[in-house]
């Protein structure tokens, strides 16, 4: 009988954090090991050059978001403003869908992802930062056989990936991209882990993590060594969505995606998922009510108080997306841990293994324009690590990738296991849609009886083809009558591994 499971965007990562569990950590610890072993197998999308929000509640105490996102770079004296001709730029092909993202130097924000695992295990977790880090410097070291979802992935990516030669170094040993079947190695990651266990955050603040980065960004980028030495983690209280006898809890503001999913949510009417039809139209209509809320003005109000009583308030009740880790611990505990380096931004560290961010180049993060924000703000995001509870006992964690399509991924596996009753496995492997600038992506599996009901209804609908990571990569874990159930997200191979009563790790 498992006592504990974690599910993440990889097997290995899975594995890492259920090996944690089972060497004595709670979900905090198992979802910190997960992440940061996801920086070798998922290296891409996440690692100690991003940002990133945990989601927790102790098995006894009351749930907490810790905030480790990137900040906007430039405090100093030889502080500067983002300029929009720093920038490069390079295109993701989504199978038709195809996204511009800027990427080099000054696109780096401050990153906050060792300050984030250094604060959650120190304070939250049962085991040393070593202990933690060890699944990761090991994979690091070993490598990780690419699969065809991180080949597809480093093919979408392969222009970023090639973008420096230090990049090129990492991901293009010998001037060809690694693919299927390849093992990527990256031992200097985890002589970097190895450091970070040994000096803690201090290591990025004043040590020589932080002066490396420094040195190689140089007069290129914007990150300064005050941003790095002034960064730091904010512990925040989460929000909260009652629907019955649950209660979703998620990512707060300054981040966005935390109250658009629970607006979306505060619209269903939970008897609408009893068929296909009936969820589909109310996920894509709660969408829909969810994106209008997303004016002129909502970057500012997520700043202002009372913002999520005023939105939610203000709606009309019908009568009755990067890589995510989440967790259930043997004693109830509950995590869920979000991470991203945007598309990254091209530029490995030498000697670090360290693939930076691009955040302040990502257009969703800077709506208004690039260099409009003030040196030192915390970014918003749309990572929206989210927990369920019923009566005071874990349901489900949950999390996902896909930039703004991630909030249509939580949305629609919330709906489908809280109202539709589905499994989390059925759950995430569920087709899915999502609405924005007056169109519904519409991926491949949706039944053509939901497609006419949509058109039906008004919306432009744009047909997939094939199952893609265009929309979001989730990772969910259940409770149910004491039973533990968890799924990663096929669309990027992902998995889930529990442990059992004799410790024991298992694949599922």
């Amino acid at each position: 009988m498992p006592v504990g499971i974690v599910a993440a965007g990889h097997r290995e990562s899975a594995r890492a954090g259920a090996v944690t569990l089972a060497r004595g950590g709670n979900a905090v610890d198992a979802a910190a090991a997960a992440a940061c072993a996801a920086s070798v197998a998922e290296s891409p999308l996440t690692g100690p050059g991003a940002g990133g929000f945990l989601t927790f509640r102790p098995a006894e105490g009351p749930a907490r978001v810790i905030d480790f996102f990137v900040q906007v770079p430039g405090l100093g004296e030889d502080g500067r403003r983002l300029e929009p001709g720093m920038l490069d730029s390079f295109v993701v092909p989504f199978g038709g869908a195809d996204q511009v993202f800027h990427i080099g130097p000054a696109s780096v924000a401050v990153p906050g992802f060792l300050h984030g695992i250094a604060h959650a295990v120190e304070r939250h977790g049962r085991l040393t930062l070593a202990e933690v880090v060890e699944p990761a410097c090991r994979l690091a070291r070993e490598g990780v056989r690419l699969t065809a979802e991180t080949d597809y992935l480093f093919r979408i990516l392969g222009a970023m990936l090639l973008f420096t030669p230090e990049a090129g170094a990492v991901y293009a040993p010998g001037g060809r991209l690694l693919s299927e079947g390849d093992v990527l190695r990256i031992p200097e990651l985890a002589d970097t882990f190895e450091l970070f266990a040994a000096e803690g955050a201090e290591a990025l603040g004043h040590g020589a993590i932080g002066q490396a980065i420094r040195a190689h960004l140089g007069d290129h980028g914007l990150v300064t060594a005050t941003d790095l030495r002034e960064y730091r983690v904010v512990e925040r209280e989460p929000l909260h969505l009652r629907r019955g006898d649950d209660e979703v809890v998620t990512n707060p503001p300054p981040s966005a995606g935390g109250i658009l999913i629970l607006t979306a949510l505060s619209t269903i009417d939970p008897a609408a998922a009893g068929t296909d039809v009936g969820f589909y139209r109310a996920v894509v209509e709660g969408g829909v009510h969810a994106n209008g809320v997303r004016d002129e003005t909502f970057l500012d109000a997520l700043r202002e108080p009372g913002l999520i009583e005023r939105i939610l308030g203000a709606i009309t009740r019908k009568p009755t997306g990067t890589t995510n880790v989440s967790v259930i611990d043997a004693d109830g505990g509950m995590a869920s841990l979000s991470s991203s380096l945007g598309s990254g931004g091209g530029v490995v560290v030498p000697g670090t293994g360290i693939l930076l961010n691009n955040m302040s180049g990502e257009q969703d993060l800077n709506p208004a324009g690039f260099g409009l924000s003030d040196p030192g703000l915390r970014m918003t995001s749309m990572m929206a690590p989210t927990l369920v509870v019923r009566n005071g006992e874990p349901v489900m964690a949950l999390g996902s990738a896909g930039s703004n399509r991630l909030r249509s991924a939580i949305l629609q596996t919330l709906v489908s296991v809280l109202d539709g009753g589905l499994g989390v496995a059925a759950a995430v492997n569920r087709p899915r849609v999502h609405p924005e600038d007056g169109r519904v992506d519409v991926e491949f599996g949706v039944d053509e009886e939901v497609c006419t009901a949509l058109e039906r209804d008004g919306h432009s609908l744009r047909r997939w083809d094939a199952r893609n990571l265009f929309f979001g990569g989730v990772s969910a874990v259940t409770r149910r009558d004491g039973v533990l159930a968890g799924a990663g997200d096929p669309r990027r191979g992902g998995a889930a591994a529990v442990v059992t009563a004799d410790g024991e790790v298992r694949d599922l």
